[in-house]
Formats: structure tokens, C-alpha cells, sequence
């Protein structure tokens, strides 16, 4: 099964970019037994419907706007529940997940999708990072991702060492600076 892990968001504002720090975290830290490719979504737009239709599975991390529930809320709803629902959230996409579902859909060669969401706190401040109430619930977030490529028969390994949030947030809020390297840990 060919599989791809999407991370859709936008960086700059705050909540919003979960979906691509998720996807960058289970890069560092966790290899796959099967053909998973891991996207970072955030800016792809429409290209992103390659994945859509050329792939058996995907899997699209994000933020999802559901009324009466909090922040940190986590749902993991298949992509056929979306279809003709127009937008589900209310954020700084330029295109919108579900509208693309539904060109594929129509087309007659939607993948298997799945979208693994949370309740954001704060996606309208221009800010990069996370919300603390985010930050608390990323790990159940990154979790249910895991669990749905199980459910798909991956095998997801942990690396043997890999960056934790603090290092990833802090890779994007601090783009030139360097990760410190150990000299005596040479390749």
C-alpha cells in the first residue's frame, strides 16, 4: 500500500501550523516498514491532489474547526464524512482539503483518506510556534497519526534519536540557526 503522510497548515499562523510540525517530527523521529511518503503540505495548494488520487492512502494532519469543542480536541474522521461539507475549518488555506477531496472525488479516484485533526486555540495571530494548549496535546495529535498507519499496516520504528518539539519549533521560529553538532560524534 503506497501511503502519504500530509502536514497541512500555515507556519505563520500559530495553531494552524501543526499539521506541518507533526509530519516534520515523525520525520525525525520515526522510520517506516512500507512505502509511507511523509509531505510537507503547508504551501503545495492544489498540488497537493497528486496525493489524492496517486496514492491508496492519505493521511493529512491539520487543524479542524468543530463548534462546541475545545482546543486540543482530537478527531480522526475519513475523507468520504467530508465530502460535500465545502470548508471544515476556518483558516488561511488558500484551497481548502475538502474541496480538493471533492474535484478527486468527482474524477472518480479519491485515495483512502483520512484526516487526523485538532481543535486549534489560536490561528489568527501572526506568530510562529504553538499554543500551549497545543503544545500539551501534540503528543496524542502525533499519536493518532502513528496509530492510523498501524491501522494501515505500517510499522513505525522509533529512531534512536530524533528532535522533540521544543527543537522543531524552534528549527522553523529560527530558520538560520545552526542545530549544535557534537565534533566528537563525526560520520
Amino acid at each position: 500500500m503506497k501511503i502519504a503522510v500530509v502536514g497541512a497548515g500555515t507556519i505563520i499562523f500559530r495553531d494552524e501550523g501543526i499539521g506541518v510540525y507533526a509530519q516534520r517530527y515523525l520525520a525525525e523521529n520515526y522510520t517506516f516498514e512500507g512505502d509511507v511518503t511523509l509531505v510537507d503540505g503547508g504551501v503545495l495548494g492544489f498540488q497537493l491532489m497528486t496525493y489524492y488520487t496517486d496514492y491508496d492512502k492519505v493521511i493529512i494532519l491539520d487543524t479542524i474547526t468543530m463548534k462546541e469543542e475545545a482546543p486540543g480536541a482530537l478527531y480522526n474522521i475519513p475523507g468520504e464524512e467530508l465530502l460535500g461539507l465545502g470548508s471544515y475549518k476556518q483558516t488561511a488555506h488558500e484551497v481548502e482539503i475538502v474541496e480538493m477531496l471533492e474535484i478527486a472525488a468527482l474524477n472518480g479516484n479519491l485515495s483512502d483518506v483520512h484526516i487526523v485533526g485538532i481543535v486549534p486555540e489560536d490561528i489568527l495571530s501572526v506568530k510562529v510556534g504553538l499554543s500551549e494548549t497545543l503544545q500539551r496535546a501534540f503528543p496524542e495529535f502525533v499519536s493518532e497519526a502513528i496509530a492510523e498507519l498501524e491501522r494501515s499496516g505500517v510499522a513505525v520504528l522509533p529512531k534512536a534519536e530524533g528532535m522533540s518539539l521544543a527543537e522543531i519549533l524552534d528549527a522553523y521560529e529560527n530558520p538560520t540557526a545552526q542545530r549544535s553538532v557534537d565534533p566528537t560524534q563525526a560520520d
